[in-house]
């Protein structure tokens, strides 16, 4: 968590799901996770909001792990309560939750206006039509386009989640989905590469070898693409990659698929290298100031992106340490001679 954004998660299960996924393992969960009642999510709230010294960061309530508004509307109620009670006294900033595109509907939006809620994550994963019923959705392209034009009409911040790799995708219908999302104009977005979990119909379809996942370097490859998509129109892209937990990882729940830990960095490491190869001449020598907190990301996964850029240059690349510089920014020099200007 950001030291001026907090976000408080509250797990719910994922008996609201209508369908079964082939990517999720929903059935297995709702076994095993307890229904989550009012005095659950104060209880969490409490100790996170015990936790955090920064009383000027924004704190959010994040209802995540299912298809929140096709649970029972009661018991949406009496979660979403406990949130507004929390933001009507000024102790949270903002109310989150994911749902389904064919969860949504004006009566719904009308109730969480009425709990104040912010911020919606649609669950989008594909704008491809044959992808979308491979993958066992349950709904196509126009729920979503009805579904995000709502929310946006509702003044509720809208979030895209999309998945690259599903059964039936190809790198090229991943820019298009891309590129549709864009067109319904979500204010953010999280990509999550697909891969293939335990005891879920994928990893049936994996073992049957109906089903191929991405590799780790085609899922960075298209990530990158679709990053500077969305990059270009100002769509803050919130996460890439699903978060590591003690499930979510290899030799757990992961049985194949393109995870890393730090799968962002992956693909932001790529984008740097893949810049300033564009920038430079064959032959160049160049300087690189960068921030020593920016250095894993220039360096990531053991160098291999920064690698290839040396193996694929004539020139000389240095590179030196500078914290003046902005975090994020990365300072290019290029002369004719290295020696003329190192000290």
């Amino acid at each position: 968590m950001s030291k001026n954004h907090y976000i408080i998660p509250v797990f719910i299960s994922h008996q609201g799901c209508p369908h079964q996924c082939v990517f999720c393992n929903q059935d297995r969960i709702a076994k095993v996770v307890n229904e989550v009642k009012a005095k659950d999510v104060v209880k969490t709230i409490d100790e996170y909001l015990e936790s955090i010294n920064n009383k000027s960061a924004t704190i959010e309530v994040s209802f995540f792990g299912g298809t929140f508004t096709a649970i029972n509307v009661d018991k949406q109620k009496e979660l979403l309560s406990v949130a507004k009670e929390y933001k009507d006294k000024g102790l949270i900033n903002k109310i989150r939750l994911s749902t389904r595109p064919d969860a949504i509907n004006k009566g719904i939006l009308d109730y969480l206006k009425e709990y104040k809620v912010d911020v919606i994550e649609l669950g989008v994963q594909s704008l491809d039509e044959d992808v979308l019923r491979l993958s066992g959705r349950g709904h196509g392209v126009l729920e979503v386009v009805n579904a995000s034009k709502l929310i946006k009409e509702y003044g509720i911040t809208l979030v895209h989640q999309i998945m690259p790799g599903l059964p039936g995708d190809t790198f090229e219908k991943d820019i298009k989905t891309v590129k549709k999302s864009i067109e319904m104009k979500p204010d953010l977005c999280r990509i999550y590469p697909a891969l293939v979990i335990r005891d879920t119909p994928m990893e049936d379809m994996y073992k049957d070898g109906r089903f191929t996942p991405y590799s780790l370097e085609d899922a960075v490859s298209i990530s990158k693409e679709m990053y500077k998509l969305y990059k270009k129109e100002n769509i803050q892209i919130i996460r890439m990659g699903l978060q590591p937990t003690e499930a979510i990882t290899w030799g757990q729940d992961i049985i194949d698929g393109p995870f890393h830990p730090s799968f962002r960095e992956l693909v932001e490491s790529s984008l740097i290298c893949e810049n300033i190869q564009n920038q430079i001449e064959k032959n160049d020598n160049i300087i690189l100031e960068v921030n020593s907190k920016d250095l894993s990301k220039l360096y990531a996964n053991k160098k291999v992106y920064f690698n290839n850029l040396k193996q694929n240059h004539n020139g000389q690349i240095n590179v030196t340490i500078n914290d003046k510089l902005k975090i994020g920014k990365i300072k290019l020099i290029v002369v004719k001679k290295i020696e003329d200007i190192i000290i």
